[in-house]
């Protein structure tokens, strides 16, 4: 290993940090004690969040009712998690504990982690009533009556329960949505705690993690903690376009000393000889200053920002009038509580495509008749209708009206879908006009990650994208295979 590496540690102190100056005493030296009692060492880093994340208030509450920590992958944030959740069940006598996760197979990584340090711990095991990990719950229940609860947040899991603690994994993928099935849940409780834990924020999904993240750096400008907040984060100060050369102010992505200030696990869990070869391997494209740095990109919180497309490039593509030449394709799509629909269309125009709502209206009992009227006037080569979206409860009557076999995206086509609109107007090959419908769901949607790729979602439930929904899968319809109509005609929009 080279001299520069050698013996080099990571920074146990993490760089932005706030937490509530009203408190008494805390768990959080219990809680460190028995995890290493179940076998769960933990680093000096690990014990400082656990420390100042369970102080109490003299009236026994917690000081903190939030708590965050975001650190770069692999650092070891599952450790608190454990300890949290032992003490909760072992020494705190929390009657819930609920920990969720943006996919279930990370719960249930989790859940394995801590069942093996419950059951390998006789003291511990005795106390356990059932283990449960089916198809219909995964839980971990005391005798006593204390459970413990591993969920996915993707359709609505965990509203309607109410923990005493929540734990929420994989913070940078946690929005509106979410939150607001949780945070009711929390307030019949007498002393409840959120715990967020995640890595650098990853765009529009990371909309919580974004405003507590505000808090903190709020907090560290005015010099006021904040009153409820404790916040940890492991990350660089990375250097700015302006940056003069040999800026010392800033952190360098090759300078192991930023490595070590962004990962406290450095030369405990994470080797410093393998982060240089993931620097040489990953080179200046991103992912290593996010991933290994804690370098984010976070949303604003501001309703009127456009996080995916921009609201000057997606004005800049509008044309008074456009004419389009077939052949065209049509969509529908309509809200989750099917309380709005929308028709858009797309077409060929001035070698792109340009793409216009047709109808947009309150209620579903109006879809039917419109689609039949704009598909005799203007004879679309397909309709599109995403068979897993509200509207695909319309499938079969439409076929049957209009005469048609309708094509039915697949989860990858939606993906597919959105990154060809989102590159088409990177690439300025679309075109609309300006329709407030659009303009509006656009300045409302964010990305829902599909694995490597995404769909559009909404920011809050209030928004209705089915007009972007429509016009991006019409889009695609332009080019899905199926069988072209016989009458082919040019059409002015």
């Amino acid at each position: 290993m080279p001299d520069e590496l050698e013996g080099l540690r990571g920074v146990q102190t993490p760089r932005l940090f706030t937490a509530p100056l009203a408190f008494l005493s805390s768990a959080g030296q219990e809680a460190v004690e028995l995890a290493a009692m179940a076998g769960l060492e933990l680093l000096p880093w690990q014990q400082h969040v656990l420390d100042v994340g369970m102080r109490e208030r003299p009236d026994g509450n917690w000081s903190a009712f939030e708590v965050a920590v975001n650190v770069p992958r692999q650092n070891g944030k599952g450790a608190i998690i454990e300890a949290r959740e032992l003490a909760g069940l072992f020494l705190l006598g929390e009657h819930l504990i609920i920990h969720s996760a943006h996919e279930f197979k990370t719960s249930r990584v989790a859940f394995q982690r801590i069942q093996s340090l419950i059951l390998g711990c006789p003291d511990l095991r005795k106390r356990v009533k059932r283990v449960l990990n089916n198809t219909t719950e995964t839980s971990i229940t005391l005798v006593t009556g204390q459970s413990l609860q591993f969920l996915a947040r993707s359709g609505g899991s965990g509203r309607g329960f109410t923990g005493d603690c929540n734990i929420l994994d994989e913070c940078m993928s946690l929005g509106d949505d979410a939150m607001g099935a949780l945070m009711p849940t929390m307030s019949a409780i007498e002393n409840p705690q959120l715990w967020y834990l995640g890595s650098a924020g990853i765009g529009s999904p990371s909309v919580q993690l974004a405003r507590l993240r505000r808090r903190a750096l709020a907090a560290a400008e005015s010099g006021e903690p904040d009153p409820s907040l404790a916040y940890f984060e492991w990350s660089v100060d990375p250097h700015l376009d302006e940056c003069p050369q040999g800026c010392t102010d800033h952190d360098s992505a090759d300078d192991p000393a930023a490595w070590a200030k962004a990962n406290p696990s450095l030369g405990y869990l994470i080797s410093p000889g393998f982060v240089r070869n993931e620097r040489a391997s990953l080179g200046n494209g991103g992912i290593f200053e996010r991933e290994r740095l804690g370098i984010g990109d976070y949303p604003s919180d501001s309703a009127d920002t456009w996080q995916v497309i921009g609201e000057d490039a997606w004005r800049a593509l509008a044309a008074a009038e456009a004419t389009a030449e077939t052949p065209m394709a049509m969509c529908i799509d309509m809200t989750p509580e099917r309380s709005h629909a929308a028709i858009c269309v797309a077409g060929p125009w001035r070698g792109g495509t340009h793409v216009e709502v047709m109808e947009h209206r309150p209620g579903t009992g109006w879809i039917l008749d419109r689609a039949a009227e704009l598909h005799a006037k203007w004879k679309p080569r397909v309709w599109v209708v995403d068979p897993g979206s509200a509207a695909g409860s319309l499938i079969p009557e439409l076929e049957e009206r209009l005469g048609i076999e309708v094509v039915k995206p697949k989860g990858r086509d939606v993906a597919a879908a959105c990154g060809q609109f989102y590159d088409a107007v990177t690439e300025q090959t679309l075109s609309h006009i300006d329709q407030p419908p659009l303009a509006t769901a656009l300045a409302g949607a964010q990305k829902r990650l599909l694995g490597d790729a995404w769909a559009w979602a909404r920011r809050v439930p209030s928004v209705d994208i089915s007009p972007l929904v429509a016009a991006t899968l019409a889009k695609w319809g332009l080019g899905a295979e199926v069988e072209e109509p016989r009458d082919i005609l040019k059409s002015v929009w």
